[in-house]
């Protein structure tokens, strides 16, 4: 699946019951695509999440970076983080108030690693089709899609604060292979190289910048009723940046497979067998939010709307809502991948985004194979992120 980077929506308000996202073209997953541990809650209330245990936490940096992180516990668990997120440093908006139980937007899970298969179908009995093989190394994936209400706070570190950027090669999963992180199957090889500081310009999240589109921009110049709907329009390197900022890095498309596939059991969807249906109750697709009998047109949801469609391991949005930037540039897989990511650099390599969107109508971009790709300079609607935590 190919989303292209030069078109617009069409019109102004879209009708529920919308069949497919303009310039957006389909593909068969089995050919393009890639294939519970419960936690203890320190300081909040355990919340069921798709079948399991919740909490929330964090995990150290990858790498250093400047400024304090200040705040509260940030929802830490099971002694996994050394420093809360400093996208939730106090009560507000799109901060603590996410998912059903209006807990920490910054909880962060525990994924024990393994292997799997990144190519594979499943028609809802037991996954067929297998190829590519891949393992990963336990980490942590937040819950919940990065907010409005967290994003803020970077874009307020960056601009109006300390003119905060990333150190350079931090952002790196430094707790794998001795320090030296992923493995690069990229073009350059190597280990993975962190952040580039030739990339600091393209940091830029102005008000102008994350207003990509005249329909359905989250982002306001000031916060409002929108702060805990995802951050969208932001581009790849600022997705890469906050997540460094807030203490973590950006999953790799193994790592975010892995984790929306239920690992080993290669799922049909993130949360199971089940129809994801027009209700919002697994998936925020199809144009079905608000839900049809509002007799509004479809839109963003808030994080964590979809409560029955968690993950193996609790995650929220892993089908629908807005597409997710991972780390990866856009590649064949390599086979076999243990710990790798391909991160071929530079601004003409197309990064890889998964999980779908609010506007498609069709089901096939929920399943955890599904690929998807686009130019990292790219601001889209459609386009937000999660952060991933060394374990």
């Amino acid at each position: 699946m190919v989303i292209r980077a030069t078109w617009t929506l069409a019109a102004a308000s879209v009708a529920v019951g919308c069949s497919a996202v303009l310039g957006i073209e389909s593909f068969s997953p089995a050919t393009d695509g890639g294939a519970a541990d419960g936690t203890t809650v320190v300081g909040q209330d355990a919340t069921a999440g798709g079948g399991s245990d919740s909490g929330s936490g964090s995990g150290s940096s990858g790498g250093s970076s400047s400024g304090s992180s200040g705040g509260d516990d940030g929802g830490c668990v099971d002694g996994g983080c050394s420093s809360p997120p400093r996208s939730c440093p106090t009560f507000g908006a799109g901060l603590t108030n996410c998912g059903e139980s209006s807990e920490s937007c910054c909880t962060s899970l525990p994924v024990p690693g393994g292997p799997y298969f990144r190519t594979y179908t499943n028609a809802g009995s037991s996954p067929t089709m297998e190829a590519d093989t891949a393992s990963v190394s336990g980490f942590r994936l937040d819950k919940y899609l990065v907010t409005v209400g967290r994003f803020r706070k970077f874009v307020s570190a960056w601009n109006g604060g300390t003119g905060w950027l990333p150190a350079p090669e931090s952002g790196k999963h430094t707790y794998l292979n001795g320090g030296a992180g992923l493995v690069n199957v990229g073009s350059s090889g190597g280990s993975e190289p962190g952040w580039v500081m030739s990339d600091d310009s393209d940091i830029a999240p102005t008000d102008t910048n994350l207003a990509c589109n005249a329909n359905y921009v989250t982002w306001t110049p000031s916060a409002g009723n929108n702060e805990i709907l995802p951050i969208n329009c932001v581009n790849w390197w600022e997705a890469y940046a906050f997540c460094i900022w807030d203490g973590g890095f950006l999953p790799s498309e193994a790592e975010w497979e892995y984790a929306a596939a239920g690992g080993s059991d290669q799922l049909e969807y993130p949360w199971g067998t089940a129809a994801p249906g027009a209700s919002n109750d697994y998936a925020i697709y199809g144009c079905n939010y608000p839900p049809m009998d509002s007799g509004s047109t479809c839109n963003v949801a808030p994080v964590g709307t979809a409560t029955q469609g968690g993950g193996r391991w609790g995650q929220l949005d892993l089908s629908g809502d807005v597409w997710e930037w991972n780390l990866d540039s856009y590649a064949t897989y390599a086979n076999p991948c243990m710990d790798c990511a391909n991160l071929t650099p530079g601004a003409a390599q197309a990064r890889v985004l998964r999980g779908g969107v609010f506007f498609n109508a069709g089901t096939s971009d929920l399943l955890p194979p599904n690929r998807n790709y686009d130019p990292p300079t790219s601001r889209n609607v459609y386009f937000g992120f999660r952060c991933a935590r060394s374990p």
